[in-house]
């Protein structure tokens, strides 16, 4: 059954489908899908052609947009627009503490995981696509980790795709997670560097709010264990367009004078909750490692271990000197499934997932080598989420694949620069440009 309804100047469409959990056994278990149909209020009759938008993450489901912001306006000119809930995000069978529990065991629960990562997403797709398109192939959207998952479609089932354009999600083809993370930590020293140098007030900001953390034990409302790593953590808001400066309002008022001394100000604290949180999208912290492992070789904390090779994000360390406190990045750790009361439940099932060495491949380099799909990326320079080297070399070996490669934006700008950047895409994927 669907529903449709308006916002304004669009027209939505609310859809479900069923398909198999593990693809290997079609006639097996099976998850349901959501997605959302997006067309203009004035095309609404038309037969257009489809555009699939696969979010970044993993973990989180389809923007929920409200009328035609972002790319989705200039989207809306030639296309009806699916915005779809990977498995396991949003509404498409969400898999968090209170659902996994319904597999079993922690074991079961890491079985299950498995069966979540790009190449299950690009099958639901396939399965998906006849009762959407009547069999037509359809344009895919990918950013960032959407991105890697449209590099596998090219890879399993190029067929079922009319163009294919990237934004800031090109994936190594062959990296082990530890080159990824290797490659990460001197970029997001950069990003931190950056920040000083815009807001140098926030040296001292960051490195008192440091030292709170190690002389006092600070839980948050919602249970969330605040320690200094933690903090550090908030520096993924730098690979963002806005992020420096949501980082430097979030720093400037964090203490309150009480009757006891200077604490952390409910403010401050309520604003670093949402932030730390993965009640909202746990798949990123247990899967997160799990995107780039592909060669019977466990990920085994990957960013937890190499962050030992740079001992300047060391924050004790660093709090014996006079030197800035160094912020970290898009990266997942142990201690966050003892700190967060979302995660804590599944941190045996996120010690299997780590542990485990029966990944399978992701891309298929041969196919992609003869690839015929006009495919164009957007690749950000000096992003701090996906290494610039290793998306120009994935870039290089994708037949036909065309850049655009730009400073103008961070990694998100498919919503920053919105229209601009998938017009761009667009036209050179059609070899307009």
């Amino acid at each position: 059954m669907t529903h449709s309804y308006r916002q304004p100047g669009v027209v939505l469409t609310d859809r479900r489908f069923t398909v198999p959990l593990d693809h290997a056994d079609p006639a097996g278990e099976t998850i349901e899908l959501y997605a959302r149909e997006v067309v203009a209020s004035d095309k609404a009759g038309q037969n257009l052609p489809w555009l699939v938008y696969l979010q970044g993450g993993p973990g989180f489901g389809a923007n929920r947009f409200v009328g035609r912001p972002a790319w989705l306006g200039r989207a809306l000119k030639e296309y009806r627009v699916l915005l779809l809930d990977q498995r396991g995000t949003g509404a498409s069978t969400p898999a968090n503490r209170q659902t996994l529990p319904l597999r079993g065991g922690p074991a079961a629960q890491a079985d299950h995981l498995t069966r979540f990562r790009a190449d299950s997403i690009v099958r639901d797709c396939e399965a998906i696509r006849p009762q959407v398109t009547g069999g037509a192939p359809w344009t895919v959207l990918g950013q960032s980790f959407g991105g890697f998952c449209t590099v596998s479609y090219l890879s399993l089932a190029p067929e079922g795709l009319a163009t294919a354009v990237i934004t800031g999600g090109l994936p190594s083809l062959h990296a082990h997670a530890d080159d990824v993370y290797r490659a990460a930590y001197p970029r997001v020293e950069r990003k931190v560097a950056a920040h000083y140098a815009r807001y140098p007030q926030d040296v001292e900001r960051a490195r008192r709010i440091a030292d709170h953390l190690l002389g006092h034990e600070v839980t948050l409302p919602n249970g969330y264990r605040l320690t200094v790593e933690a903090f550090q953590s908030l520096g993924i808001l730098l690979g963002g367009a806005e992020g420096s400066h949501r980082l430097h309002y979030l720093l400037e008022d964090a203490f309150v004078r009480t009757p006891g001394g200077h604490e952390l100000s409910d403010a401050f604290q309520e604003e670093v909750q949402g932030l730390l949180s993965y009640a909202g999208h746990p798949l990123y912290a247990l899967v997160h490692e799990a995107i780039y492992a592909q060669d019977h070789r466990p990920t085994a904390w990957s960013a937890e271990r190499v962050r030992a090779e740079f001992p300047q994000f060391d924050a004790a360390k660093t709090l014996t000197g006079d030197g800035p406190l160094l912020f970290t990045g898009e990266t997942i750790h142990p201690w966050m499934f003892d700190c967060d009361p979302a995660l804590r439940p599944l941190r045996e099932t996120a010690e299997l997932l780590a542990a485990r060495t029966d990944w399978t491949p992701l891309y298929d380099a041969g196919r992609l080598a003869a690839n015929e799909v006009p495919v164009a990326a957007a690749v950000y320079h000096d992003d701090m989420y996906v290494d610039t080297a290793h998306a120009l070399e994935t870039a290089r070996a994708v037949r036909g694949l065309r850049t655009w490669v730009t400073d103008e934006f961070e990694h998100d700008g498919v919503r920053a620069g919105g229209p601009r950047v998938l017009d761009r895409l667009l036209a050179l994927a059609r070899d307009e440009a």
